[in-house]
């Protein structure tokens, strides 16, 4: 059998995950957002974004919220386990994830977030608590199907000032990609991926809660090849 004849390399890896307990756990946790908000000395109550501090773990103490941050672990190892398949050694490791910061965003009249990358972490991830119904979000009249959606943007995205583009590279025109907010769905992505929250106009604010995370061997060493001493 001949060979293949194209090599489709590095390609990025994204988990979805959906949580079964949102329609009781994210009602519950956007109040509890809301007050801290309502308590924060510095915020504008005013304000269109609101973003708190990244230390939640340590600030609620509620049985709703573990569940929720049980669900986030437990979908960031399954992301993480899949994207290093045939990376790790064959008797891969347990594996010790640490959350090295999570916090809640409350958006609303046309506020955003604008391209960024997360730093000192492997990987990030996004759950959405509220926001409009899907319809309803995509109807707005200036906004449309991205009013709020979460836009991440390929590897390739810097290639796109126009020198690099002709017919033969048209497979790079396709450089982002939106993902609609949805409560109870998880998005984990490695923290080097450029992303955006785009603009958010709705009757309801748009609530997220957002993580970064490392992972390591369960054994104390994140050494992948052994090296013998000469």
């Amino acid at each position: 059998m001949a060979p293949d004849p194209l090599l489709s390399l590095w390609s990025t890896p994204l988990g979805v995950h959906h949580f079964a307990q949102a329609a009781d756990v994210n009602p519950l946790l956007v109040r509890v957002f809301r007050s801290l908000r309502a308590t924060d000395p510095c915020a504008d109550p005013a304000a269109a974004f609101y973003a708190s501090g990244d230390n939640l773990l340590q600030r609620v103490r509620l049985p709703e919220w573990d569940a929720l941050v049980r669900f986030l672990v437990d979908g960031l190892r399954q992301t993480v386990a899949l994207a290093n398949q045939g990376a790790w050694p064959e008797a891969a490791p347990g594996l010790q994830i640490a959350l090295r910061g999570i916090w809640f965003q409350i958006a609303n009249r046309g506020s955003h977030h604008d391209v960024h990358t997360h730093g000192n972490c492997s990987w990030s991830g996004v759950y959405c608590l509220q926001v409009d119904g899907d319809a309803q979000r995509q109807a707005h009249p200036l906004l449309g199907a991205t009013n709020g959606v979460t836009r991440f943007y390929g590897p390739h995205f810097n290639h796109l000032g126009g020198a690099h583009m002709d017919f033969g590279n048209a497979y790079l025109q396709s450089a982002h990609l939106d993902i609609a907010p949805l409560p109870g769905q998880l998005v984990v992505f490695p923290s080097w991926l450029p992303h955006q929250a785009m603009p958010y106009d709705g009757a309801t604010d748009r609530v997220i809660v957002s993580f970064n995370a490392s992972v390591h061997a369960a054994t104390g060493s994140d050494q992948l090849h052994g090296y013998s001493h000469v």
